[in-house]
């Protein structure tokens, strides 16, 4: 078995602790900015704790491997450099040789140029991501938090992970903003910027950027609140969380994922927060003291409330209310109730999940911009799920009443460039065309279909169906689709591949979809368009720009 000579490993002793948890120990002195270490799918998982002084540090459940790691992930020791610690772990002590430190993690190198990294989807360095928490903007940076296990690539141990753009493109992974603690694991939440010192954390003429979260623990889940001065590179937590235990009311654990806004009508903060069979909306003025005021039932998980107008006049506007899946309610809200009018509608399906919006993107931008949750796999990668791209969310009035759209923000446009584009061709024409991009490692394309002696139409990539368009049942991609124009012929798609996934925005947003590549290895014949006598009206090819460059 390697052994590095970094280590610094001044104790390696094997015993057991007094509760009976700990078999192995270390302890050694942090010289460097990262604790590396190694993990395998295969070992059975072990508690890690930390300990300072007798104080626990930190504590995570990992998989350390025994022998050949098949990964290696990382803990930031920055904060503790200089001072000695305790690493004691449950599972087998072997894993404990192979932890090593080092000013770079493993693997470095070729970071963001991994074989399954996406190159236009915002991915961690190590570790399994899933809900973006967070989404606010300030000074300039676009915050993205986020559910995070950096200790593995399969969902446990959350924290909220941290990452800022200037653009909603290029993103900066930081250090992970909230750990968990006493109350539980961090689940996810959202965060403002209380300029108005409602929370009494502001200093000075600096307003705190304040997160409320909730903490997870076996018997309950509770909503807390945490506070940054420093543009979200350090957190505090409120003394006194948790701020709501609603437990008993609900007679569930399942309360969670608070989304907090500002209300100016009423002068107050709102926050919509998932309760046992729906929403629930509370109201405080200072985010410490929360009171109930309404519930609706029909949502799961991670709701978000916000007003849009319709066809773009001011004057005219509805609030939507979405849930976890995406789907969502239109209605009109009091600053108390939501009230709603029609729903449940979808306009986004396939992988996205737990999908968030910017509250205060500053006038006269102020688009209500969304991220999603892309649950994605990265096969045999050290990394796991993605974020999809950021989407600007419309209320438009449609045949069958205002609907909501999305599409990709403008800023994504920089990193796509033109490089070939027809009309007029047939679908053989067109599937010709396309066979030099079959193996592209990023790619856009942009097409019109018109069917005239067949009922569908398709576009596949090595036999999966990138698009799939059942005229006779309504259906694109297997999802009831009905278009604006009822007797319409045509079907318009902007379609994304990335190395892992597909994303494609049917009739500039009418509705979207992605899901994961999954190519027929058996198939060789790339890209291929199906229909009897289609007509492929246009046909643009663009290459993309890794955003890791």
């Amino acid at each position: 078995m390697k052994m590095y000579p970094n280590v610094l490993l001044t104790t390696l002793l094997f015993f057991i602790s007094h509760a009976g948890l700990f078999a192995a120990e270390i302890t050694l002195k942090v010289t460097k900015r990262y604790l590396n270490l190694p993990v395998s799918q295969q070992a059975e998982r072990g508690t890690m704790q930390f300990t300072v002084n007798k104080t626990t540090e930190r504590t995570f459940k990992i998989r350390l491997a025994t022998d050949k790691p098949e990964y290696w992930v990382f803990c930031d020791l920055s904060a503790l450099k200089g001072k000695t610690i305790t690493l004691q772990y449950s599972g087998d002590a072997a894993g404990l040789r192979q932890i090593y430190q080092d000013d770079k993690i493993t693997g470095q190198d070729s970071l963001y140029r991994e074989k399954n990294r996406p190159q236009f989807h915002f991915t961690s360095r190590r570790g399994w991501i899933n809900d973006p928490n967070g989404l606010v903007f300030y000074e300039g940076e676009y915050h993205l938090f986020y559910q995070h296990n950096p200790y593995e690539r399969e969902w446990e141990n959350m924290h909220w992970g941290h990452a800022v753009s200037k653009d909603l493109v290029h993103w900066q992974e930081l250090p992970i903003a909230l750990y968990p603690d006493q109350l539980g694991t961090m689940f996810s939440g959202s965060a403002i910027i209380d300029y108005q010192n409602t929370a009494g954390f502001n200093k000075g003429n600096t307003p705190a950027m304040v997160a409320l979260y909730t903490a997870d623990n076996p018997d309950k889940e509770v909503q807390c609140v945490a506070y940054s001065l420093d543009k979200g590179r350090t957190w505090m937590k409120y003394a006194k969380n948790p701020v709501i235990d609603t437990k008993a009311k609900w007679n569930s654990k399942d309360t969670r994922d608070p989304r907090v806004f500002w209300y100016q009508p009423g002068k107050h903060w709102v926050m919509a927060l998932n309760e046992r069979d729906g929403h629930s909306i509370y109201t405080s003025p200072n985010l410490k003291d929360w009171q109930y005021q309404s519930h609706i039932t029909g949502f799961w998980e991670c709701p978000d409330l916000f007003e849009l107008p319709v066809d773009g006049d001011k004057n005219k506007t509805k609030w939507v209310m979405l849930g976890a899946s995406n789907t969502y309610m239109l209605g009109s809200f009091d600053g108390k109730t939501f009230t709603p009018e029609s729903g449940k509608h979808y306009f986004s399906t396939g992988s996205i999940y737990a999908a968030q919006t910017y509250a205060n993107i500053p006038v006269p931008d102020g688009r209500r911009i969304q991220v999603g949750w892309g649950r994605i796999p990265q096969p045999n990668m050290p990394f796991n799920n993605q974020m999809l791209l950021p989407t600007e969310l419309t209320l438009r009035t449609t045949k069958d009443g205002v609907r909501l759209f999305s599409v990709p923000v403008k800023e994504t446009g920089q990193i796509f460039k033109k490089m070939q584009s027809w009309q007029n061709l047939s679908a053989p024409e067109a599937s010709q065309k396309l066979q030099e991009f079959n193996n592209r490692d990023g790619l856009r394309l942009k097409t019109t279909f018109k069917l005239s002696h067949a009922t569908s139409a398709g576009l596949n990539l090595f036999g999966q169906k990138l698009v799939d368009y059942d005229m006779n049942s309504n259906l694109v991609n297997g999802v009831f689709y009905s278009p604006e124009d009822m007797t319409s012929m045509e079907i318009t798609a902007d379609i994304y591949i990335d190395r892992t996934s597909v994303e494609v925005f049917i009739d500039n947003g009418a509705y979207s979809y992605s899901f994961a590549r999954n190519p027929d290895a058996k198939n060789q014949e790339g890209f291929l368009i199906q229909g009897n006598n289609i007509e492929v009206k246009n046909l643009e090819v663009y290459s993309a720009e890794s955003i890791w460059k």
